[in-house]
């Protein structure tokens, strides 16, 4: 069984009577079922298909944090093939939010870095549920100062609430990592790919998505600060996260329009969680085209990040 959403709350139900009737078939208890649990599964594909046919923004903010959302980890095994990570900034030590190396990406060498909030209690405690501190952004920026050196393309994926906004972050120097990894980024004399899968909360996902081209999943929300902490300053009211989301602009189709992003990768009906397969194959043929375009030019693609950038903004 999924975990569902409250909007989802007409396909949970139909969804439950399916799976009653097939235990009920299964243990002997019920015969002739067949047609009446394909009748509701057809109702209920498409009470699926009539809640996301117009998600509001708040909506899309609980897809895009539903638990069992596929997370960078998901992606690194779908994708790619002899990774090989990386840890620790050379200073501090080693930040779990952060997983980054080099491997295969269908033949060819690249960088990888992504932010995992994990999958269970377990992996959430130790992977900082995606809060990365600021020994995540060093080692991030060795593996980019790598990239560079070794010459291969740098793929990141994008997943985080935002940076750890702890003391000990703080003390740490993070909004200087924040910034030291955000400008490694821009300077990249290679090609860089960053695909947002989730969340891309403030200047912790920026840190590693100034990149050439910025993907995000259909579902995905991208913005400088959550719902619920806009809520909080401009109304003093987190109840209010929903009209934040609102008049925010996070979702892609909003960025895609507002040109902060270059494509939407569809999801599947229901969200990534419900085929993971299917959307992590569909990212990985969009990478290769990109991969393929660049190839194929001769772009500068320092300056080209540099024009993508200062061009943001210029004609709203």
């Amino acid at each position: 069984m999924y975990n569902y959403l409250d909007f989802e709350k007409p396909v949970q139900d139909l969804e439950g009577k399916i799976l009653e009737l097939k235990k009920l078939a299964e243990s002997g208890e019920a015969v002739d079922v067949a047609d009446e649990i394909a009748r509701l599964e057809k109702r209920a594909r498409d009470a699926l298909r009539e809640a996301y046919k117009a998600l509001t923004p708040w909506q899309k903010v609980q897809v895009a944090r539903h638990p069992d959302r596929p997370h960078c980890l998901d992606y690194i095994s779908g994708l790619f093939t002899d990774f090989t990570p990386l840890a620790g900034d050379r200073s501090f030590g080693d930040d779990q939010a952060i997983v980054c190396g080099f491997a295969r990406f269908r033949g060819e060498s690249v960088a990888v870095i992504g932010q995992e909030k994990g999958s269970d209690t377990a992996s959430r405690l130790k992977h900082n549920f995606g809060s990365v501190r600021p020994e995540g952004y060093r080692k991030a920026v060795r593996v980019m100062e790598l990239a560079d050196r070794f010459k291969v393309p740098l793929i990141t994926l994008v997943d985080t609430a935002g940076a750890f906004p702890g003391v000990d972050a703080e003390e740490r120097g993070q909004a200087e990592a924040i910034a030291r990894s955000t400008s490694a980024g821009l300077a990249l004399k290679v090609p860089s790919i960053s695909i947002v899968i989730g969340e891309g909360g403030s200047g912790g996902a920026i840190a590693i998505a100034t990149a050439n081209r910025v993907y995000m999943l259909e579902h995905a929300i991208y913005s400088v600060i959550s719902p619920e902490g806009a809520a909080s300053i401009l109304w003093r009211d987190t109840t209010r996260s929903k009209d934040a989301a609102t008049n925010m602009k996070i979702t892609a189709q909003d960025l895609l329009e507002l040109k902060i992003i270059d494509a939407i990768i569809p999801e599947p009906l229901g969200g990534a969680h419900r085929e993971p397969e299917k959307v992590i194959a569909a990212t990985g043929d969009l990478v290769a085209k990109t991969m393929q375009d660049f190839a194929g030019s001769n772009v500068d693609f320092r300056e080209q990040r540099r024009e993508k950038y200062l061009a943001m903004g210029r004609s709203l």
